[in-house]
């Protein structure tokens, strides 16, 4: 199975390279950020609790992720695997990942980093929330957002480089650059395994 977390800052371009790479390799998309959006968007009891959280760019509990990863994997277990999308967000989130793809006699195969400067993630953050109507995406939430990413988010970067899976591709250029370059390194790692 090809399990490939996507990591980045807000706004990075995630959603958009995770989109491509589930088309070119028949992976299964667990975006994290959507689940919760639809949640607010239903207007349940629990979708205003996570639109405060969202709307202060704070992360929404854990006890939650782990409950739509544990069932989004056990509905895809034919899958040829997935791209997390939003998660990990913390070392115990990504040891937690860990566990639960063991589980399955699986594991993370590679952790696909999208660098781009935080000048360039307000800019892009502040036109998509002109451009979709999205109240959570203010400057001040997307700083904050950006704060809570450097010191929750990042750390990550030495647990999965360690593990030898860590790689970091140039996030502010075009869209199809970008995934050339993802899918040459993606299809390097298959190569290699078969």
């Amino acid at each position: 199975m090809l399990n490939i977390v996507i990591f980045g800052p807000p706004g990075c371009g995630k959603g958009t390279q995770s989109a491509k790479l589930i088309d070119k390799y028949n992976l299964v998309h667990l975006s994290t950020g959507d689940v919760i959006r639809r949640e607010i968007k239903s207007g349940s009891e629990f979708g205003q609790q996570l639109k405060g959280i969202v709307e202060k760019g704070e992360l929404v509990p854990y006890e939650l992720i782990i409950k739509i990863l544990e069932s989004a994997l056990a509905q895809n277990k034919g899958a040829n695997g997935f791209i997390f999308d939003g998660f990990p967000r913390t070392i115990a989130q990504a040891k937690d990942l860990d566990t639960i793809l063991a589980n399955d006699d699986q594991a993370v195969t590679m952790v696909v980093s999208l660098c781009i400067h935080d000048d360039k993630v307000v800019e892009r953050l502040l036109n998509r929330a002109k451009i979709e109507g999205r109240k959570d995406d203010t400057e001040n939430v997307i700083k904050n957002r950006l704060q809570v990413y450097k010191e929750q988010t990042c750390p990550l970067i030495d647990f999965y480089r360690t593990q030898g899976k860590y790689v970091e591709v140039e996030g502010d250029c075009a869209i199809d650059d970008i995934f050339c370059q993802i899918s040459k390194i993606v299809d390097k790692k298959l190569e290699a395994v078969v």
